[in-house]
């Protein structure tokens, strides 16, 4: 059986379970950030897996959501972006690659859409 596997964005589990949950509270909290392509590729999953558990204001999606983002972060989830996208069923991010030919690793940008 082929299962999918991790995309290994940082040193180590602990490392990256914290970088994903940094672009993610920032995505959420500035609606727009500026990251590595594989960055934003992991943070993408995370932020879209988030904001769909922000749709429904109860106890558990929040007592969740304080597990996976800051806290700051969690209010403007469940009292701003959760009711903007109530009705859409999914693809609440947009993941643009940015050229920049002097830098070493392709930068992106990711931003919640519109």
């Amino acid at each position: 059986m082929r299962h999918q596997k991790k995309k290994k964005i940082g040193k180590g589990m602990d490392h990256r379970r914290k970088l994903l949950r940094t672009l993610a509270s920032s995505l959420i909290l500035y609606e727009k950030i500026e990251t590595s392509y594989a960055n934003a590729r992991g943070a993408k999953s995370y932020v879209e897996k988030a904001i769909t558990r922000a749709k429904e204001n109860t106890l558990h999606n929040h007592r969740i959501l304080l597990s996976l983002l800051s806290p700051m972060a969690v209010k403007k989830a469940l009292e701003v972006v959760g009711p903007k996208y109530k009705e859409r069923k999914g693809g609440y991010t947009r993941l643009t690659k940015l050229n920049n030919p002097k830098a070493g690793a392709s930068k992106a940008l990711l931003e919640l859409v519109d």
